[in-house]
């Protein structure tokens, strides 16, 4: 059985066609907005994470550049010493030991010093993962919920 109408020469179908396409309109313009809205929050989160880390790896080389400036010191300090006791050395066996010994010296320094450093690089590293991380778990928990 169709749904023509004689009198008027127009289907019922015919007249629900531009109802039916306006509402497919409205649903896709109503998903597409909320893409757009979940996706806008989405890259606003991303980009208040990586600000986050940026600011984290910012501090973290400020820390690193004042320990460098720390330790240069440290080890200029050593060398002056250390020349100013080859200065006062009285003989070449005296100038051998004070060798071995500032060599000896300065190996167990600098092995701490290269700890120190790595500590600190691998701290101001996880410190400027932790937003990046926290930022990946809210949108992975957001999208799975």
């Amino acid at each position: 059985m169709s749904n023509t109408n004689t009198t008027g020469g127009t289907t019922s179908t015919e007249t629900q066609a531009p109802q039916i396409a306006r509402d497919v309109a409205e649903k896709g313009m109503a998903q597409a907005k909320a893409s757009y809205e979940s996706m806008s929050a989405a890259t606003g989160e991303a980009s208040k994470a990586m600000q986050q880390a940026h600011s984290m790896a910012v501090h973290g080389a400020v820390a690193s550049s004042a320990k460098i400036v720390e330790l240069t010191r440290i080890n200029s300090n050593a060398a002056f010493d250390y020349a100013a006791q080859l200065l006062a050395a009285k003989s070449p066996s005296e100038l051998i030991e004070l060798s071995n010994n500032h060599a000896r010296e300065q190996f167990k320094v600098l092995s701490e010093q290269a700890k120190e450093l790595t500590a600190l690089g691998q701290k101001t590293m996880l410190e400027a993962a932790e937003p990046l991380k926290a930022g990946a778990a809210r949108m992975f928990q957001s999208h799975t919920s």
